[in-house]
């Protein structure tokens, strides 16, 4: 858990780092990768962005797997397309969760296993 004060000092660079600029931030600067607030939101940055990749991967393949059944079905099948679309979704909510938390100075984990990958940043 972090301090009151790395809270306040890591604020930014946890923001940043759902935007992908932070990420890098934290691994130039040697002061960011002290502070346990900036850490913890630039890990759950890499898992959302690895959730993220792997959603858009599953998302493809069930999309095509739709697209044959709706040829199959002339068209009827069609309707389950918005799956996909739905499923689409669900990384940008993370990501929108990991912001709020990141400004009001939480340190809680996304559903999408925050904790995951924690041992590529010690």
């Amino acid at each position: 858990m972090a301090t009151k004060k790395e809270v306040e000092d890591g604020k930014i660079c946890a923001l940043l780092s759902y935007l992908i600029i932070g990420i890098i931030w934290y691994f130039v600067d040697d002061k960011m990768k002290k502070n346990q607030f900036a850490k913890f939101h630039t890990q759950q940055s890499l898992v959302l962005v690895l959730f993220s990749v792997i959603v858009s991967i599953l998302n493809s393949i069930l999309s095509a797997i739709i697209t044959v059944i709706a040829v199959v079905t002339m068209g009827v099948g069609s309707v389950l397309m918005i799956i996909p679309l739905l499923i689409s979704f669900i990384p940008m909510v993370f990501w929108i969760m990991g912001i709020v938390y990141s400004l009001q100075g939480k340190e809680k984990e996304l559903p999408c296993g925050g904790g995951g990958i924690g041992f590529i940043i010690h």
